[in-house]
């Protein structure tokens, strides 16, 4: 199909974003190693041909760093949509049903097809102001703001103790641009407590100065209280980049396979999800790496460990708390 294409180099890859122009790009940053990417690329190909005005370009990951750096790409498969040159959209890991939602929207110019989303994109805004008790939009992250607004705020949360979760309004622009009409509030950052719109940086600013801010918004447990909570979920919990269904790097794809593969049940935590737990839990166990494995609370170790121990026969029993 002449519009589902390889790009192998930088140049490649700016090429077929200036030939596409005004129409949709889709952009899958993917690698050969993990089968997730694999599956996400037959569901590009089934894309492709329903969209044929629409550019759907294969890049892998680790073969084009410059290409992944500058777009924060760490993981994989993780989609970059453009228009005119310039990113609209994101999704990250492998959801199928997503990602032809995002195209079929994108794909489709002209004002009554946006207007024939709202109604959706209005449930989907509900969902996001609330799915924390207290939610930061922002543009970049806590740990990367990427401006000096986002910056000031995440300092202010962070200095008075405030527990929140934040969303990234640069990586979608439906949320960007929805939210202003949706909350009345027409800048950034905006911050929700309970599903309600507490205010920008300058509000917040005001109840830091008041000494209000700590009674409107949740404070944060320790990070020590956290980590030890997540450890404790599950009797075998593996601290790894992806989940069960979607490992994404190598080490961590080893590792569920010999746990699968030892008939023990086990949970896992994401921790390309949740920067103050992937920082944090390196120091708290002494282990600089991931995967990591717990049994009943106890770092057991990365996957040199768990290999060993299935060599020698005592995986199972380790598992299970006996040995």
């Amino acid at each position: 199909m002449a519009n589902l294409v390889e790009a192998t180099s930088q140049k490649q890859f700016e090429e077929c974003l200036a030939k596409a122009g005004k129409c949709l790009t889709v952009v899958h940053f993917h690698a050969a190693w993990a089968p997730q990417c694999g599956q996400m690329n037959d569901v590009m190909a089934e894309l492709a041909k329903e969209h044929v005005g629409t550019t759907f370009v294969k890049l892998e990951a680790e073969a084009v760093p410059e290409v992944s750096e500058k777009y924060e790409v760490s993981s994989v498969p993780t989609f970059l949509l453009f228009k005119a040159g310039e990113q609209v959209d994101r999704l990250d890991g492998a959801h199928a049903a997503e990602l032809t939602k995002k195209v079929q929207r994108l794909a489709v110019s002209g004002a009554p097809a946006a207007a024939a989303e709202a109604p959706d994109l209005n449930e989907r805004l509900k969902k996001l102001v609330n799915a924390a008790p207290c939610m930061l939009f922002m543009k970049g992250s806590p740990q990367e703001p990427r401006c000096g607004f986002s910056r000031q705020i995440v300092g202010l949360l962070k200095e008075h103790g405030v527990q929140f979760s934040s969303f990234d309004i640069l990586s979608d622009d439906a949320v960007r641009q929805g939210l202003k009409t949706f909350s009345n509030w027409p800048t950034y950052p905006q911050l929700y407590v309970k599903g309600e719109l507490v205010g920008g940086l300058d509000i917040v600013k005001e109840l830091a100065a008041s000494g209000e801010l700590e009674n409107t918004c949740p404070t944060a447990v320790s990070l020590e209280q956290r980590l030890r909570t997540v450890i404790n979920r599950s009797p075998v919990m593996l601290f790894m980049k992806g989940n069960k269904e979607a490992a994404r790097c190598g080490f961590s794809r080893q590792i569920l396979e010999i746990l699968n593969g030892s008939g023990v049940d086990y949970d896992t935590f994401d921790i390309l999800q949740d920067e103050e737990v992937r920082q944090g839990l390196k120091t708290f166990s002494n282990w600089p790496t991931y995967p990591q494995l717990y049994v009943k609370g106890e770092l057991v170790g990365g996957l040199d460990i768990v290999k060993e121990l299935k060599e020698s026969g005592e995986l199972v029993s380790v598992l299970r708390g006996e040995s």
